[in-house]
């Protein structure tokens, strides 16, 4: 008797032990990825300075440290997880636009993807902080915010490069550099992207 006893207590806490395991984990994965976060912002910024709020990358990249510091300080509450969201979408962009785009364009995959802050920002970073949202933590789902961010972000940059105030940072941005067509083209695509990310991330979470 005292034997199935202990049996059962020893499930109990174990069960416990997992459910625990399981709320905390969303933490683990926001601390670190905030302590990746200010590695590889200190490495942007300390190449780039302000420049570097030119950077779609960088851009999602503040917005994931932002939100995950707000979920270690506060939990999960509506702007929490919405910005959790965005930041989802933003990443899963920018990496996919690192890895199928710029390194094809000759940005290279070391460089782009595994050295300098593009390890922390394009790879470890989007990676982890998208795990942690799809697996472990709660959900929303409003997907043209993110598209309507990207959108808004893009219009900037090509202004910026119309009055030749900027150059790039990225090679579908530089409007004098390339025919009207070319940059519609690009603007349409890479919306339909984001759109794309932003539905799926939306369909598979909530």
């Amino acid at each position: 008797m005292e034997m199935h006893v202990c049996v059962k207590v020893q499930i109990l806490a174990g069960c416990i032990m997992n459910t625990g395991d399981m709320m905390n984990m969303y933490m683990i994965l926001n601390l670190i990825v905030i302590v990746l976060e200010c590695i590889g912002l200190y490495i942007s910024i300390s190449a780039r300075k302000l420049t570097v709020f030119a950077y779609y990358t960088q851009l999602s990249n503040l917005v994931t440290i932002v939100s995950s510091i707000l979920l270690v300080l506060s939990g999960f509450n509506e702007v929490t997880v919405f910005l959790r969201y965005l930041s989802t979408c933003m990443l899963v962009m920018t990496f996919l636009i690192t890895l199928f785009v710029l390194v094809p364009m000759g940005g290279g995959f070391r460089k782009l993807m595994l050295s300098g802050n593009g390890l922390y920002h394009h790879t470890l970073c989007p990676i982890i902080s998208v795990y942690s949202y799809i697996v472990h933590e709660q959900h929303t789902g409003c997907w043209y915010i993110p598209a309507l961010v990207t959108l808004i972000y893009g219009l900037i940059m090509l202004y910026m490069n119309r009055i030749e105030k900027f150059d790039g940072p990225y090679p579908f941005f530089r409007v004098n550099h390339q025919s009207v067509r070319a940059t519609v083209l690009w603007v349409a695509v890479l919306l339909l992207i984001i759109s794309v990310i932003s539905i799926g991330i939306t369909r598979i979470t909530v």
